[in-house]
């Protein structure tokens, strides 16, 4: 015979089963807190109400099922998802295709339902995610590409430039200032050539690692547009890793956002430590590479392993930084006790937005404190613990 207590549990569980149409109809802020979220998920699918058209919606609401369920049961309400909200329907109509508005979140949702989309519909979402990756491409690319050419002549002149290499204008004001000027000849004496520094091997290595667990599918559409960004700098050599339990070199897809983004596999664990001992392995110039970690920090697998590298990354020259997310919103959702570890490491930790992210990178080639940088412009930033001295924080 069942005691209050587990009656009270089971009568609970049959309202999240049936819904607020039940008879015990409880709004969702009554419930207790371990069901609120199940109970939004599931009424948002199976609901009368539902999400409507939105896509915005549509999308968070499949993220929170990957998040609190078990994968296969995510699997399952994502592709009841799917049906209900008409999306299969979309993607065969080429005439709603062209009238959609495409943003991050709609994106986000093709890129994790990619497995679940009919064969003859997949060049339809393709075509669609390829829209919104153009788009966020023209407004990025140039911003990137001039916040990283200015920090690599900032970080690096040379003297004696090879062919290619000469910054004309550069070594035309230095050399006014430096009252160069002939009056008889009528001319600008040259005494000095300054350049941009390129090297036939590029100035920088970038590692950019990124979190594609359930939870972070913005980030991974943003990451996949920066580092085909990056893959196209001459002066910059980039390597794109993409993580969750198992680990994925994608570097190769570097240039093509869209390929990177099918070639994604939403959802699952996150295995941080063997990520990076991945990453470990490919660097091979510590004083010259740049190792970004793109993670909202919940570790599946050993923390410690994952403390151990990244401390053996900041001991061997290598500049890691640690963006809770890489979205729109900035102010991402994390494991803070381990956000605060990788913080004591003396790791720069925050939520970046993609508008910042030039600028953050730019700082990170010029060697400025990121964690003083995010603060001033407002980003949402972890401190070190204040007991940087205790070693308990780095246990698993």
């Amino acid at each position: 015979m069942l005691n209050s207590k587990d009656e009270e549990e089971r009568l609970l569980r049959w309202r999240i089963i049936l819904g607020r149409n039940s008879d015990d109809d409880t709004p969702t802020q009554s419930l207790p807190p371990q069901y609120q979220a199940i109970d939004k998920v599931l009424e948002g699918v199976y609901g009368e109400g539902g999400l409507g058209n939105s896509a915005p919606r549509i999308a968070k609401t499949l993220e929170d099922a990957r998040t609190i369920f078990p994968q296969s049961a995510a699997l399952v309400i994502q592709k009841d998802a799917f049906e209900r909200f008409g999306l299969q329907a979309l993607l065969q109509n080429p005439k709603l295709l062209e009238e959609i508005d495409v943003d991050v979140n709609l994106v986000s949702m093709l890129v994790a339902l990619s497995k679940l989309i009919p064969e003859k519909s997949k060049n339809v979402a393709r075509a669609l995610v390829k829209k919104l990756v153009d788009e966020l491409m023209r407004k990025i690319q140039s911003k990137m590409i001039k916040a990283v050419r200015g920090a690599l002549n900032r970080s690096i002149t040379v003297r004696r430039p090879r062919h290619g290499e000469l910054d004309a204008m550069k070594t035309i004001r230095r050399n006014i200032q430096c009252q160069n000027w002939s009056p008889e000849l009528n001319k600008l004496i040259i005494d000095e050539l300054y350049g941009f520094g390129r090297k036939r091997r590029a100035l920088y290595d970038v590692v950019i690692a990124v979190d594609e667990s359930g939870s972070m599918a913005r980030s991974v559409v943003y990451s996949s547009i920066f580092a085909a960004t990056l893959a196209q700098t001459p002066s910059i050599s980039t390597k794109l890793i993409f993580f969750d339990t198992s680990v994925v070199d994608m570097t190769e897809r570097a240039k093509e956002p869209v390929d990177i983004l099918f070639g994604a596999q939403l959802g699952g664990g996150t295995d941080i430590g063997q990520a990076l001992r991945y990453c470990s392995s490919i660097i091979t110039r510590p004083n010259k590479t740049i190792l970004i970690l793109i993670s909202d920090l919940c570790e599946y697998g050993d923390r410690s392993v994952m403390y151990e590298q990244l401390a053996n990354f900041v001991a061997s020259g290598v500049k890691p930084i640690c963006l809770l997310a890489l979205d729109d919103g900035g102010t991402p959702s994390y494991d803070h006790k381990v956000a605060t570890c990788v913080a004591t490491l003396g790791i720069p930790t925050f939520g970046c937005t993609p508008d910042l992210f030039p600028d953050m990178f730019a700082g990170a080639i010029e060697g400025r404190d990121l964690t003083s940088w995010a603060s001033g412009v407002g980003a949402h930033v972890v401190k070190p613990a204040q007991n940087a001295n205790s070693d308990d924080k780095f246990r698993s």
